[in-house]
């Protein structure tokens, strides 16, 4: 398979140039790889350097700088620096945000901002806008909606069942796992079973799913790929976000689910009638004065 085929394979055609490079680099040659570092090293001194400069900078020669920017998917090394540019234009690549023992709290700071926007950017470039209108549908039309996560997922459902005012209907965030099965034995056709896993591996969540569709419920979930959960879905809503294993590496794969939560919880309210949306806002204004009474 030559790289250009793997390239396709990975899903990788029209992704971040620097992702790109990242994912590719263990099957580039050894010459090849000492650019791909040079440029994960420090992408926008890359992009005012020359073929010579760049080959300089890697200890190479010039044809090899022009052979990486080919095996990479590039049409030449003009477009791989455009490439470069758009890719920057996202912010600082996750490639480029690992956090080091070393850094101060202002690079920290500067880091996980940049991971963070970066990453956010990535999922929403990759999300399926046909599956999140069809989850807008269903919630819209849904008698009740209940959320099942655990962990870090739970938090997720948490934050789902508190915007219940925005989805106006009936909402629940089951974390326990006993519950969580009594709750999905009992629904019924009309609800919505929201289950929420990354990995979309977890066996009880799957288990939930199952069990809720085979009672009737509609089935919706917020995965990071296209897992085993998503065979038990009805509309399976697939975050993908660059998850690093690193020790303090913010976990914006959460992150990235609240958002999505925001835009459905927003785009279902509003699909309400103007009535209903008055009354939210009669409930934000009453939230708002609340915050501002003085203490006896």
């Amino acid at each position: 398979m030559d790289m250009d085929t793997r390239t396709e394979s990975r899903g990788l055609g029209g992704s971040n140039i620097i992702e790109i490079i990242r994912n590719l680099r263990p099957d580039l040659r050894k010459s090849d790889r000492k650019v791909a570092d040079v440029v994960l090293d420090d992408p926008r001194r890359i992009l005012n350097a020359t073929v010579g400069e760049t080959a300089a900078m890697a200890e190479v020669s010039q044809p090899t700088v022009l052979r990486f920017a080919t095996a990479i998917g590039c049409s030449g090394f003009p477009d791989f620096k455009i490439r470069l540019a758009q890719s920057l234009a996202f912010g600082t690549p996750a490639t480029h945000s690992v956090l080091l023992d070393t850094d101060s709290p202002d690079i920290v700071t500067e880091k996980i901002f940049d991971y963070t926007m970066t990453s956010l950017d990535w999922a929403r470039t990759r999300l399926d806008r046909e599956s999140l209108n069809k989850a807008i549908d269903i919630l819209t039309n849904a008698k009740s909606i209940v959320f099942f996560g655990f962990g870090a997922s739970g938090i997720v459902a948490r934050d789902a069942q508190q915007k219940f005012p925005l989805f106006g209907v009936p909402c629940a965030a089951e974390l326990d796992s006993h519950q969580q099965v009594m709750v999905a034995s009992m629904m019924k056709p009309g609800e919505v079973a929201f289950v929420i896993s990354n990995t979309g591996t977890t066996r009880s969540i799957i288990e939930i799913a199952r069990i809720a569709r085979d009672n009737g419920a509609t089935i919706i979930c917020l995965t990071g790929s296209d897992s085993p959960l998503t065979s038990y879905c009805d509309v399976s809503l697939i975050v993908e976000t660059l998850e690093n294993t690193n020790m303090y590496t913010p976990t914006i794969s959460r992150i990235a689910a609240l958002v999505i939560i925001d835009i459905l919880s927003t785009s279902v309210a509003m699909r309400r009638p103007a009535d209903y949306q008055s009354r939210i806002h009669q409930m934000k204004r009453q939230l708002t004065d609340m915050r501002r009474m003085q203490p006896l």
